[in-house]
């Protein structure tokens, strides 16, 4: 792969690089895999469109309140001669409470017409008004309640995606840095063998030096040779595992570059103890901000409306109907005595069960459910509470071990060197040469694992918070 395709590609993934004119190698930094992952990971995207698909279910639900105009029309002739023709225009607006406004108008001609019917044109406006069951909270209202509630817990959960995959990625991200400094650290250390290996050979050819020095200088190179080949083997693969996280805006994967290093500096940058945030302040910002627990928040909402819905089962049904009527379509002289009086139509429909079963059972299912999941919640607190506490002891031990690890380091390096300036006098052997070097590689490697280590820990403790 050319170098131009694959500055093409950090550029449309938005890499957070810059290039080194000496090397041309692209830089990637842990700030630049969170802003690809939020903004082009296709996990994160679903999430994303269910909180909108929850959206156009809020809007859905709103359609119960919509105003309604409805037409009814029946006309029949045989024989030539008119049965009826009907027709019935109406308008019907619900409200947030029990009751629903209606106006309409109605057309009835013909020889043989109901006696029910008004015959002509007559009008009406009237209310139909649910009394009891229904007047203060009912199945339209509970929907429209429990889809808004739905909606929320989807952004909720889009944060707890989101935090997953920044978890994951973070560390796929600094198992491929621990890689890259491993590989670097062969690479250096196989510089100074080469250079260890020509001066003893000139050494032997001096007759200063055995000529098995040379072997086992040759030896200690092709050591270091073999584990930097299974160093960049190793790094390879860890790039491999990070760019499955890295994606195009197009929704397609971004092609993985061995051009593409991570920033150096960064696997130093450690917070000390007294910068960290404080063991407390994360527990109470997780049991007030989790993702985990702000979904429970919701499904007890949506509980709770099933809950109210089922108290209304308690009270009785009843449906009162009233219509105000009106001989033709225009409105009359005399409003009191042609409506209040003389024109309209009234009516009610009364409902009730004699024991009361259904509603008692529907009722404490729904009461048990919310005891469910509040015992779920406090479980869930508790583990939640309980990773953060084991997570920050983790980090702190981490931190810790760094720091003795770098004091062993200074050590390791201090006898290397002084092993080093007594070979040159040609008081040390190689062997102790390559034991020193060999204990000082040790240290280094562990090192890098332990900071690699502590950042992927120091993630894990914001995620276990529910703040990454």
């Amino acid at each position: 792969m050319s170098l131009k395709q694959v500055v093409a590609i950090a550029l449309l993934v938005l890499l957070h690089t810059h290039v080194a004119a000496q090397d041309s190698l692209l830089y990637l930094s842990k700030d630049g895999i969170i802003s690809i992952v939020k903004k082009y990971h296709p996990v994160i995207k679903q999430a994303d469109l269910k909180v909108r698909r929850m959206g156009a279910e809020v809007l859905g639900a709103r359609g119960a309140f919509d105003p309604q105009v409805t037409a009814e029309g029946e006309r029949k002739t045989f024989g030539g001669q008119e049965y009826y023709s009907y027709l019935n225009p109406e308008l019907k607006i619900p409200t947030w409470y029990g009751i629903d406004i209606k106006a309409g108008a109605e057309e009835v001609y013909g020889t043989r017409v109901n006696s029910e019917n008004t015959f002509g044109k007559s009008s009406y406006a009237g209310v139909n008004i649910a009394v009891m069951n229904g007047l203060l909270f009912d199945e339209r209202r509970a929907a429209l309640r429990t889809a808004q509630a739905y909606r929320g817990m989807s952004e909720v959960e889009r944060r707890l995606t989101q935090n997953n995959i920044l978890l994951e990625a973070i560390e796929r991200y600094w198992n491929w840095v621990q890689a890259y400094n491993k590989y670097q650290l062969f690479d250096r250390v196989i510089a100074i063998n080469k250079e260890r290996l020509q001066f003893v050979r000139i050494e032997y050819e001096q007759g200063n030096r055995a000529a098995i020095d040379t072997t086992e200088a040759t030896t200690q190179l092709q050591a270091f040779q073999l584990l930097a080949n299974d160093a960049w083997t190793d790094f390879q693969n860890a790039g491999y595992e990070l760019s499955a996280y890295l994606w195009l805006e197009n929704n397609k994967p971004a092609e993985w570059s061995d051009k593409i290093v991570p920033e150096n500096a960064e696997l130093n940058n450690k917070l000390s103890p007294d910068n960290m945030p404080a063991l407390q302040q994360l527990i109470t910002q997780a049991y007030s901000q989790h993702p985990k627990l702000n979904v429970f928040e919701y499904k007890l909402n949506v509980l709770e409306i099933e809950k109210r819905l089922k108290q209304q089962e308690f009270l009785p049904k009843l449906d009162v109907k009233a219509n105000m009527l009106n001989k033709g379509y225009n409105m009359p002289n005399d409003f009191t005595t042609n409506f209040l009086e003389n024109n309209y139509k009234a009516g009610f429909e009364f409902k009730m069960p004699l024991f009361y079963r259904k509603a008692i059972g529907s009722y404490r299912a729904a009461k048990f459910k919310i005891m469910e999941t509040q015992l779920e919640q406090d479980y869930t607190a508790l583990q939640i509470e309980n990773k953060i506490k084991v997570y920050y002891t983790e980090v702190l031990n981490l931190y810790r071990q760094i720091n003795l690890y770098e004091d062993a380091y200074l050590n390791f390096a201090r006898m290397y060197n002084a092993e080093m300036v007594r070979y040159e006098v040609g008081e040390s052997t190689l062997f102790l040469i390559n034991s020193r070097e060999n204990k000082l590689l040790e240290a280094q490697q562990k090192l890098i694992e332990l900071k690699a280590k502590w950042h992927i820990k120091y993630s894990t403790l914001l995620w276990s918070a529910g703040i990454i």
